[in-house]
């Protein structure tokens, strides 16, 4: 019969393995951030002894690295989603990045590469919101650039540049439609 000692650590070691096969799977798919995982372990029921260990192994080696991670982040949501700073900053919040972690990768965004982002939705939403009068179309326009966390300031800029070049007045006419001044 085994002495107790061992039979305590049978069930531990059992847990390590399961744990440890879970973050893998975890991490197979995408990176994560530390929170996540840690989450994802504390729900499979891993004690929190366990999971601290091994998650603190797999950053000795590289595996779960929450800069990598925000930076990764930041590179494909930015560009791909059309979001802001503040946007990517409440996403890298909710997956359990530090702030100080978050605010190095954000730097990383050029502020022109964010115009310029935001010129490009609303150059592709301009199709459907140009036939509108000018009220609805700088409405739905600053609302969906307000969605993916522009400020205000941008908002309006960009909306009233791209309205502007689309021939829309301040009177929600077109251009042609205004009296000769004459």
């Amino acid at each position: 019969m085994p002495p107790a000692d061992e039979e305590a650590l049978g069930p531990e070691a059992d847990q390590e393995a399961v744990a440890r096969k879970i973050l893998l799977d975890q991490l197979t798919g995408s990176p994560r951030s530390r929170s996540e995982l840690s989450t994802k372990l504390a729900r499979k029921g891993v004690p929190e002894e366990v999971a601290t260990r091994l998650l603190d192994r797999f950053e000795e080696v590289g595996l779960v690295d929450d800069q990598a991670f925000a930076r990764a982040w930041v590179q494909s949501r930015q560009p791909g989603k059309g979001l802001a700073r503040r946007a990517l900053a409440q996403e890298l919040r909710r997956k359990g990045v530090d702030d100080e972690v978050a605010r190095v990768a954000l730097d990383e965004v050029d502020p022109e590469d964010e115009v310029e982002t935001a010129r490009a939705l609303v150059q592709r939403r301009l199709r459907t919101v140009g036939a509108l009068d000018r009220d609805t179309a700088v409405r739905r326009l600053t609302g969906l650039l307000a969605r993916k966390g522009y400020p205000p300031s941008v908002c309006f800029r960009i909306v009233r540049e791209e309205l502007e070049a689309l021939g829309h007045d301040d009177l929600g006419r077109d251009a042609s439609e205004l009296p000769d001044p004459a």
